[in-house]
């Protein structure tokens, strides 16, 4: 058998034994599944690592900026920046009014383990509300006792605060039963003073105590002994006392927020409660030149004799952030002059 001869032989047994077209295309798609196959393991590690970096980028986020991040206080298109349990954006400048003991509101930016409560002090012999901000707790009458027994800041005493609790004096407990808190406080509680001391002490300390939903009145204890009656005077506290026992220490209009040294955005959400004729009244704000910048009429729930509450949003412009007023006041019935009048010392934000 000569080469040509070979050749064809070995031609023809390799065309013999050759895989057709159709099992050729079978072998190409095995082979090309097992190359894919082979290369998800690494596809599902490169996915994990991503999945995880996200986690981490997302978890810094929350501890950094809070789960509440720039989320307005109390809504209505508007924050007053005095705490609460919100971060806000505002970069209006403030001003510092704290010691060593206490911090009256003076931040725009609150962080989340945060809220604000009210402290209620007396101004011309009638109630007059504050702000504190405190760290985030589930007991917030305790807070916000320990908060008023620190007194008043600088700039409220400069503005004519006055905080009537002795000093010295300590919380010793609260507890909370069917509407009624009961407050045990320490002896200095009832030392020193006449009459209209007292009536204030525990004016304070109900307003105080009744700004909470789950309270509507106050008993007293002093060192855990029940109180029937305070200090050398005899102030009769024999029963839990609310808010309407103290009418005639209540100002006609009383505007529970925004306080004294607040910071508000326009429109500013006003809330108290107000006893007046007809239930109406005025409410202006002014600039630092004392210019109205806004002005609006407001009717509260009842009033002529009873007590209503009333909120309402005031929009308002300002050319620069800065000092302002807020301004209340009732037109007398005779010839329509303010009466009745609170001025609140705010700041204006742009």
């Amino acid at each position: 058998m000569n080469r040509s001869d070979d050749h064809d032989s070995l031609e023809g047994r390799f065309e013999q034994n050759a895989p057709s077209v159709d099992e050729r295309k079978d072998w190409m798609e095995v082979r090309s599944r097992m190359l894919e196959h082979s290369r998800r393991p690494a596809r599902r590690r490169l996915r994990a690592v991503a999945i995880s970096f996200t986690l981490v980028v997302l978890v810094a986020a929350v501890v950094v900026g809070g789960v509440e991040a720039f989320t307005h206080l109390g809504g209505h298109g508007q924050t007053i920046i005095f705490g609460g349990d919100t971060t806000t954006a505002s970069t209006a400048p403030l001003t510092s009014t704290t010691s060593t003991t206490q911090t009256a509101v003076s931040s725009t930016t609150q962080v989340a383990n945060s809220m604000t409560v009210s402290v209620y002090f007396t101004s011309g012999e009638k109630i007059a509300a504050a702000h504190r901000i405190v760290p985030k707790t589930l007991e917030t009458g305790k807070a916000a006792m320990l908060a008023l027994l620190q007194g008043p800041t600088a700039d409220e005493t400069a503005a004519g605060l006055v905080g009537a609790i002795p000093q010295g004096t300590r919380f010793l407990g609260l507890t909370i039963e069917n509407g009624v808190a009961t407050v045990n406080l320490s002896k200095e509680y009832e030392s020193g003073g006449g009459s209209l001391s007292m009536f204030m002490r525990i004016a304070q300390v109900v307003y105080t105590l009744t700004q909470f939903p789950t309270v509507s009145e106050v008993s007293f204890q002093l060192d855990g002994q029940p109180v029937t009656a305070l200090g050398g005077e005899g102030i009769i506290l024999d029963h839990p006392v609310g808010r309407a026992d103290y009418e005639d220490m209540t100002p006609a209009i009383l505007v529970e927020s925004p306080a004294l040294g607040d910071i508000v955005t326009s429109p500013v959400h006003i809330t108290g409660s107000a006893n007046t004729f007809e239930a109406t009244f005025v409410v202006e704000l002014l600039d630092a030149n004392g210019q109205v910048v806004a002005e609006k009429q407001v009717m509260a729930t009842s009033g002529t004799g009873t007590r209503g509450t009333f909120a309402v949003d005031v929009p308002f412009t300002v050319d620069r952030a800065g000092n302002g007023t807020l301004k209340v006041f009732e037109q007398s019935a005779k010839d329509g002059s303010p009466i009745n009048a609170v001025d609140i010392p705010i700041k204006l934000a742009k």
